[in-house]
């Protein structure tokens, strides 16, 4: 089912400037980023827990040689320490360019270093240092399956206070739902809080209900993956292949009636496939 024309302008404006994620081995993924999204479109680098600093740092070349922003994952569990991590930075920087990252704390059971924290490489001070000027961080609607949502929010309040001292732009990028509810009532939550920082909603890219499924259980979305189980017209939606149209239209609606949410656009997750996602923008745009 494509836009009708009374949403398809709300579509169009919630998906113009969207992002979309890669993983440094994902070729395909590269070469379609670069034929199919807008040059200058940020595209994030994910950083798998067996990934060298050698095949990440290609990745972001390679996506900033194609004319798009790479957007390098910086994740702490991965990095042995304070010279690794700033190694790692000055290549992105020298070698590509970036002056935005995504600053995650991983979820590898035992860090291969000093840092176990996303918090620990913003109070380092090197972000700053070797010309970083935005960050993205990450953020749970349906919470995560390791951390309860009460230290969640300490560390999102405390991250947030270290990044505005360091002089650093933050926006909160959030994993991927199926389900609109729980994202609407997790940006109320924040900017009940005060958080003032924009908020890019992640979404599962079109993929087969397997992969769906998979990541899903992987990523620990709980609340909307049960919902996909239980309601058929939302299984059919988003496990057959299909789009995830029906919900970007319910958020872009949202945020339509309700700019206060401050919803800043989506975020693909494309699980291999960013042809798909970029695809199904073009139709909806087009």
């Amino acid at each position: 089912m494509m836009a009708t024309d009374l949403n398809s302008q709300i579509l169009t404006n919630f998906l113009n400037g969207y992002t979309a994620e890669v993983t440094s081995g994902d070729k395909k993924s590269m070469a379609a980023a670069e034929k199919m999204m807008d040059k200058g479109a940020e595209v994030f680098v994910a950083s798998l827990p067996k990934d060298t600093i050698d095949k990440q740092v290609a990745a972001v070349v390679k996506i900033h040689q194609a004319g798009l922003k790479p957007v390098p994952h910086i994740v702490a569990r991965n990095i042995k320490n304070l010279a690794a991590l700033e190694t790692t930075l000055n290549r992105f920087v020298i070698e590509a360019e970036i002056d935005t990252a995504l600053i995650l704390g991983g979820d590898r059971d035992d860090a291969v270093g000093d840092f176990d924290a996303s918090l620990q490489l913003i109070e380092t001070g090197l972000l700053q240092k070797v010309g970083i000027k935005k960050i993205y961080l990450g953020c749970y609607p349906e919470g995560h399956p390791r951390i309860s949502t009460e230290i969640l929010d300490k560390s999102r309040a405390a991250k947030l206070i270290a990044a505005e001292k360091a002089g650093l732009e933050v926006e909160l990028v959030s994993q991927f739902c199926f389900e609109s509810q729980p994202i609407i009532e997790f940006a109320r939550k924040l900017r009940a809080e005060g958080v003032k920082v924009p908020f890019r909603v992640g979404v599962a890219g079109p993929s087969s209900r397997a992969t769906l499924v998979k990541y899903a259980i992987i990523c620990g979305v709980g609340a909307s993956l049960r919902a996909l189980k239980e309601r058929q017209d939302l299984a059919k939606n988003m496990t057959s292949g299909e789009t995830p149209e029906k919900l970007i239209t319910e958020l872009a609606e949202a945020l339509e009636q309700q700019p206060e949410l401050g919803l800043n656009g989506v975020h693909f997750f494309t699980f291999g496939s960013l042809e798909k996602s970029a695809t199904f923008v073009n139709q909806v745009v087009n």
